[in-house]
């Protein structure tokens, strides 16, 4: 018996132990306006879907490792990736010389070929080179992009970082027409009762699984569990529930071009996304969202007050050191302020999370996002400093140190008080406009409130309703640091009357 137990012992920390060190494979993409690639569950806003992820499953199920999603926006998903931020990048990638140059690409998991969009009304286009002198949207830094650019005629194209947005200003006409991949042409255009689809595949492209150089085991690994995928026809059954299956894929993995399978997903996300809501069907999601949206505010807070203490910080540093401090330090804190103010904000985290790693400098997301937002906001409030210190008399700081005071006692308790009455609404006024400028941060792979929102609203292609509902999030959250200034300020003012010159 002691035997038989000592030996189920040894089997529940074995199994134990091998759970514990089972490797994750992090997974980076964009799950805004994601379908059919990677979005956020219906059913389980927690959870991502799509084609892609359901091709991720089988290959860290392949591989005997557990997936881990990170989000990051589409133009920093190769930055994100070089950085280390996650294994692998899957995310509708086309496999292309230049990008090969950075990157590594595995072999082909999906061939497709671009595809245009034109409204419903149109007969003016039916091909590229119907587009000469045409508007033309289309997702940024994308072959289709390329394919646009590399023409011979003149086009203007549009650039969006959103496939939705594409398709919705085609619907209103601000662009003539929309290129881009088949697959999204298939969920955002061809469901849309306004638009209609023209001519043949344009192009041709290959998406591929996307690592960093330098791990040829692992490379070899994801090649090899990915031709397995392939050539037991798992990944064939998820891009048929998909409505995903072509005879360019099936041409060249040998198969045919007849779906087996009923393409249940593509249905499924024609319901949701496209399929008429009744309002209380609509107030049901948005209650389901609240914990989602809670969360997010609860990021986007906890990032707009600490980054806000550290611009308050630097920007007081500054501001004294402007007006007080030896030559060297004013000439350090003018170009401090003027650089940080009169560049902009995404550049800076840009260069922050993204660039700082090339010389060997590397933040936490949140780290990035708080230094980057302390420290434009922080050349901000230097100004507001300066001002409000400007604003009392000299004659103050002479009269005190007339009756005995040291310059900082001076400071500290003659012209500091004065001046922060004078600053607390343009402080107040910069919280509010950090708290908004927080989404930015998203390009940095952090996730706060509107990312949260730009995931739901993709899904449910619900713009307007998630929409007021995310601003009304704000304005809540705003609207007790608003309330708390002006008491501040009214305090201030009735227990300390502005002194007579």
């Amino acid at each position: 018996m002691i035997k038989l137990l000592l030996i189920v012992n040894l089997l529940i920390m074995t199994t134990f132990t091998h759970a514990v060190e089972k490797k994750k494979l992090r997974w980076g993409a964009d799950i805004e306006s994601g379908a059919p690639y990677s979005y956020k569950s219906p059913e389980d806003p927690d959870k991502v879907v799509g084609f892609e992820a359901e091709i991720v499953d089988l290959l860290a199920k392949e591989l005997g490792m557990e997936v881990e999603f990170v989000q990051n926006s589409w133009d920093g998903l190769i930055e994100g990736l070089i950085r280390g931020d996650y294994d692998i990048v899957v995310n509708g990638v086309e496999i292309t010389a230049d990008r090969a140059q950075v990157v590594h690409f595995s072999q082909p998991y999906y061939y497709t070929a671009e595809a245009l969009a034109v409204k419903k009304s149109n007969t003016d286009i039916s091909s590229l080179h119907d587009l000469k002198g045409k508007r033309v949207g289309t997702l940024d830094a994308s072959l289709a992009q390329k394919i646009l650019n590399q023409q011979p005629f003149p086009i203007t194209t549009i650039g969006y970082d959103e496939e939705v947005l594409c398709y919705g200003d085609l619907v209103l006409g601000r662009v003539d027409a929309v290129l881009l991949d088949e697959p999204i042409a298939l969920y955002y255009a061809k469901p849309n009762a306004d638009l209609k689809l023209v001519g043949g595949p344009i192009g041709y492209m290959e998406y591929g699984i996307v690592s960093r150089f330098g791990n040829p085991e692992f490379d070899s690994r994801i090649s090899n569990a990915l031709d397995k995928l392939i050539r037991d026809g798992s990944i064939q059954k998820v891009l048929e529930r998909w409505n995903l299956w072509n005879t360019t894929t099936a041409k060249v993995w040998g198969q045919s071009p007849v779906s087996l399978t009923r393409p249940v997903a593509y249905e499924k996300y024609l319901e949701t996304a496209w399929g008429k809501r009744t309002l209380a069907e609509k107030l049901k999601n948005y209650l389901s969202f609240l914990p989602l949206l809670a969360k997010g505010a609860v990021m986007t807070l906890e990032l707009s007050v600490i980054s806000m203490l550290l611009a308050m910080f630097l920007g007081m540093a500054a501001a004294l050191s402007r007006l007080y401090g030896p030559r060297p330090l004013r000439w350090l804190s003018v170009s401090y302020v003027e650089v940080f103010r009169g560049t902009p904000l995404l550049i800076q985290l840009y260069l922050i999370f993204y660039g700082l790693p090339h010389v060997g400098i590397s933040f936490d997301p949140f780290v990035a996002a708080v230094l980057g937002l302390g420290l434009n906001y922080g050349a901000c409030e230097a100004e507001n400093y300066r001002a409000g210190i400007l604003s009392v008399p000299k004659s103050q700081m002479d009269a005190s140190q007339a009756l005995g005071m040291n310059w900082f006692q001076s400071l500290r308790h003659i012209i500091l008080p004065q001046a922060i009455r004078v600053v607390i609404p343009p402080v107040t006024n910069d919280f509010i406009a950090l708290l908004k400028d927080s989404s930015l941060v998203s390009v940095i792979s952090m996730v706060e409130l509107t990312t949260i929102y730009g995931q739901l609203a993709s899904t449910y292609f619900d713009y307007l309703g998630l929409g007021i509902l995310t601003a009304l999030v704000y304005f809540l959250i705003g609207l007790p640091f608003v309330r708390l200034s002006r008491y501040f300020e009214t305090q201030l003012t009735t227990s300390r009357p502005p002194p007579s010159n």
